[in-house]
């Protein structure tokens, strides 16, 4: 991975985010080159200046699209409104949740994002899944091409532990997908985006709660296939993603980017500082996300997040993908989701190397990879 902050892994993994959703590089350096030293005094330390500087771009950009607007030049404007987003979005997700700017930056980014799929004409449409008493929001996006006469085949693709469907929009998968003539639902599940932010939804363990709301969602529209629909997650949703296909069986493959195979154990190493975490203010972030009041809330409740005893009620074809060079999920905890899913009738195993590229966490060195590769396993099997 690119660690453009030598000494500092989740401040690079930032900068890695920001390029593979669309980032320029030179932007990038113009953000981040007064933050070189501050870096250097660790993840929390000078997290407010780092929010400073990149929200301070991303106005920049806003105003440059605003006057390309009125230059009537919508396509230019769409492309700064893009990477506007891209930049709030990575500055808000580093804030801890007490931070008073990083609500106004976080709607900052979802409206840039609105404006960039307006003007720059992209096929993607914000929608509602409805979800026991209340709702989660989706970005849909249709496949390629006119919908056959059954529909378009679609994969639900879900965030992890600190993303947002607008990131899930921009890392390449969906428009991969799309290439293939497969839509994708890109959902702000519980626990993540919007669902958290605005609607104060906590994360659960047994995510087929909220994936088989969004499989009778997608049953619900004309354009879509309803006995072609697959699962998929990244990072985190390495856990959610497999979770839900063993429950939900009208899922007909799954598909993870990131395997996590024990996510509650991970917890008690992370406790212990072994392995990388992927926000400052990590402890405050996942009580946060699983709504619970206290640290010691939040270890009693790790242990659920397991796939023991669940990757194995997998019956439709399932891929498992993970980096070599995985700082925060290490292969131990990838290795027994792929070798303990012996009832999936076509089980696969992808690892990322150093020279192929996607070797790092989530394919943070370079998704373009792992985008193609899972978007290539699924066209040939959904």
């Amino acid at each position: 991975m690119y660690r453009y902050f030598p000494t500092n892994y989740v401040w690079s993994l930032s900068v890695s985010i920001a390029m593979n959703c669309g980032g320029q590089i030179g932007e990038i350096d113009q953000i981040c080159a007064p933050l070189a030293d501050i870096a250097k005094d660790g993840d929390d330390a000078g997290t407010e200046k780092f929010f400073q500087s990149w929200c301070d771009f991303a106005d920049g950009l806003v105003r440059y699209a605003e006057q390309d607007l009125a230059d009537g030049h919508p396509l230019s404007a769409a492309a700064r409104y893009a990477r506007a987003s891209v930049y709030y979005l990575v500055a808000e997700r580093m804030q801890s949740r007490d931070y008073g700017p990083r609500q106004e930056a976080y709607r900052k980014s979802v409206d840039t994002f609105a404006l960039a799929l307006e003007h720059g004409r992209e096929r993607a449409e914000f929608v509602e899944v409805p979800y026991e008493d209340v709702s989660f929001p989706a970005i849909f996006v249709p496949g390629d091409g006119e919908a056959p006469a059954g529909g378009h085949p679609v994969m639900v693709f879900c965030n992890g532990l600190d993303s947002m469907k607008e990131m899930l929009f921009r890392l390449g998968l969906p428009r991969e997908l799309a290439r293939r003539g497969i839509a994708t639902l890109c959902v702000d599940q519980p626990g993540t985006g919007a669902a958290l932010r605005e609607r104060s939804m906590p994360a659960v363990h047994n995510s087929e709660r909220w994936a088989s709301a969004a499989v009778d969602y997608l049953q619900s529209r004309d354009d879509v296939d309803p006995h072609r629909i697959g699962m998929s997650g990244v990072s985190l949703g390495g856990y959610y993603a497999p979770r839900a296909a063993a429950f939900e069986k009208r899922f007909k493959l799954c598909a993870v980017w990131g395997a996590n195979y024990n996510w509650g154990e991970l917890q008690k190493r992370r406790l212990q500082r072994e392995g990388e975490n992927p926000v400052p203010h990590y402890w405050d972030h996942v009580q946060w996300v699983f709504g619970k009041d206290s640290l010691d809330d939040f270890m009693a409740f790790a242990p659920q997040m397991t796939l023991e005893g669940v990757v194995e009620k997998i019956t439709v074809p399932f891929l498992v993908t993970h980096g070599e060079d995985d700082r925060q999920i290490p292969m131990e905890f990838a290795v027994p989701e792929f070798e303990n899913a012996v009832n999936s009738p076509d089980r696969f195993f992808k690892v990322f190397n150093r020279a192929e590229g996607g070797s790092a966490h989530a394919g943070a060195d370079n998704e373009a990879v792992p985008a193609n590769y899972i978007a290539d396993w699924i066209a040939d099997r959904l």
